[in-house]
Order: C-alpha cells, then sequence, then structure tokens
C-alpha cells in the first residue's frame, strides 16, 4: 500500500528522504501511517533541523501518551462505549481511532494543523473506522460525554487548557508522560501505564510513564 500523497509530500518537504510505512502498534489491532525510524537513524543538517522545529510532523509519531490510551480504551471499552468522544489535539489519530474500534457512537478529531486532519483520516481509512473532524475545539458545541487528549501538556503553556476541556465534554481523560503531577482541583491521577513513542526516539525512561488522569463536570 502507498503513502497517502499528501503527507508524504509534506514530509518529504521536511526531511528529503523520509519514508512514511504503515506500522503495527504493540498490544492492539490498530496500525498507522509513521514516519520509517530505520531512515532516520542519521544526523540532521542545520536546515532540517531548522525545519522541523518551526513545522514538527507530530502527526508522523505515535507519542508514548497516545499510545498508552489506545491500549487503554481497548482495555476498558466502557469509558467510550455508547458516547460522543472528542480526540484533542489528536495527532495521528490514534485514541481516537481506538475509541471507535472500543465502541464509541461517534467520535471528533480534532487539530488545529491540517496535516494532523490529513493523517486522522488516512489511518482511519488503514483501520476502517469512521471519524469526524474538527480544526476549532471551542467551535464544537457543548455536546460530547467524554474529551480525550493525550501528549498535549508537553508545553506548560497548554495547562489553561485543562479548564476548557470540561467546557465542551461532561468528563476528561487526559495521558501524558512530560507533565508528573499537574496539580489541578478537577483532575485525579487514576492509572499509571507503560508506553513508549513509534518508531522510538530514545526518549529517556520516564517518558515511558504515562499518567492517567481524569475529571468530571461539577
Amino acid at each position: 500500500m502507498s503513502a497517502p500523497l499528501d503527507l508524504q509530500q509534506a514530509l518529504s518537504e521536511l526531511l528529503g528522504d523520509a519514508q512514511l510505512v504503515t506500522c503495527d502498534l504493540p498490544d492492539t489491532d490498530l496500525k498507522l501511517w509513521l514516519i520509517d525510524g530505520d531512515k532516520m537513524d542519521r544526523a540532521f543538517s542545520p536546515e532540517e533541523t531548522r525545519r522541523i522545529l518551526h513545522e514538527p510532523p507530530y502527526w508522523s509519531f505515535c507519542w508514548a501518551s497516545g499510545l498508552a490510551m489506545a491500549r487503554y480504551l481497548a482495555e476498558y471499552p466502557e469509558w467510550v462505549k455508547g458516547k460522543r468522544v472528542l480526540d484533542f489535539g489528536a495527532g495521528s489519530g490514534v485514541a481516537g481511532i481506538a475509541a471507535v474500534k472500543a465502541g464509541a457512537l461517534e467520535v471528533v478529531a480534532c487539530d488545529l494543523d491540517p496535516l494532523a486532519i490529513a493523517a486522522c483520516r488516512a489511518n482511519a481509512e488503514l483501520n476502517d473506522v469512521q471519524l469526524n473532524y474538527s480544526t476549532d475545539f471551542f467551535a464544537e458545541a457543548d455536546r460530547f460525554d467524554l474529551i480525550l487528549v493525550a501528549d498535549v501538556l508537553y508545553d506548560r503553556a497548554n495547562l489553561p487548557l485543562l479548564d476548557e476541556f470540561l467546557s465542551r465534554g461532561q468528563e476528561a481523560l487526559v495521558a501524558d508522560s512530560r507533565v508528573r503531577d499537574f496539580r489541578h482541583p478537577l483532575y485525579r491521577r487514576i492509572e499509571m501505564l507503560e508506553a513508549m513513542t513509534l518508531p522510538d526516539l530514545c526518549e529517556p525512561e520516564e517518558f515511558r510513564h504515562v499518567s492517567l488522569y481524569h475529571a468530571r463536570r461539577s
């Protein structure tokens, strides 16, 4: 199967020799279009580094928290079964796709990046599931049962979003490996999960420990 042309072209503009390949996610029945890590085992030029930092292709990786969330929903489908779900900062769409597989009534993949939305579409097709799409969380109505959030808090400037998730959903599940304990009165840590980013970025061991937090609208 050939990689989606729009995604491959975008990736090639960042890194000329980068290739998208289909990858089976370990301990799941999911697969995603991801950057081929075997071809990226080299030093980046200064210009490549500049481009990556300016416009990082988050959608071409399956980050540890997204993988952990997907596994968790497969094990505990009652979180999403029969519910309306929004996957915030969807990236590759892994959490949203897992929610559909676990029986969600509707899943909206929401991301500001048009390329992430394109990746979600390609990955939904790859997994034979149906997603809906949004590029503006705040344009969505307050109609969701659950907001899924994975790997969004890497930038501490995003922490105020914790107050916003419950403006559109009755509950929120937040998976994150970057912020050890974001003390917030509405959120409590309910699980510690283990996962890794794919392809392997040789991240520090601490980033393989994923905290799962839950909040419910009062």
